[in-house]
């Protein structure tokens, strides 16, 4: 069974993305950051044959790329258009990435379906204590997976993980950092993770 990938983003608008980090680097630098992320990300999990690749975007219209499909971010809290946007996907294992992750790779994506295949809930922590990537097998763990998480903070991952039914397994595949803030932006473009 196919999985499916979802690039979870907002549509590139000066002054509408990155605003914690554009509150330090400036909202033109922001922008041109979530851009390049998004389009890099969009370009490397798009072409991989073994998934299909989603582009979950808010406000809806944003027309690139070509060739991808596109959804709509359902309205609410992140957590419950997270959650809309996995459940409206095809029947197979669904895997939902941020678009600010300079770093991903397919086999980054590979490595999570893997897990997926022996454990209901994949996580791909972040280096802030968030996580950059989040995946079930089973959609009937959506009902409170989201529930009560102290989003943007380094309690993130510690509080989805927590509501993760009893009997349930979860698996934590690669590290890597999103870039929310401009002391994440400095160490990405010096090289630095």
């Amino acid at each position: 069974m196919t999985g499916s990938v979802i690039v979870f983003t907002r549509t590139p608008r000066l002054g509408a993305v990155k605003r914690r980090l554009a509150a330090g680097i400036g909202r033109m630098a922001a922008l041109r950051f979530h851009r390049l992320t998004l389009e890099a990300a969009v370009r490397r999990l798009a072409c991989d044959p073994r998934w299909r690749t989603v582009l979950c975007v808010t406000p809806g219209g944003y027309r690139w790329p070509r060739g991808v499909p596109r959804l709509a971010q359902a309205r609410g809290g992140l957590g419950a258009r997270m959650a809309r946007a996995i459940a409206a996907m095809p029947p197979g294992p669904v895997v939902l990435v941020g678009s600010d992750i300079p770093g991903i790779r397919p086999a980054h994506i590979a490595r999570a379906f893997r897990a997926l295949a022996a454990r209901d809930v994949v996580f791909g922590p972040a280096r802030d204590g968030g996580y950059w990537l989040v995946g079930v097998r089973d959609r009937t763990l959506l009902v409170h997976l989201f529930d009560n998480i102290r989003w943007s903070t380094a309690h993130a991952l510690s509080d989805t993980v927590a509501n993760i039914p009893p009997g349930r397994t979860h698996a934590l595949v690669d590290t890597l950092s999103d870039v929310d803030d401009e002391a994440a932006w400095k160490r990405w473009r010096d090289g630095r993770r």
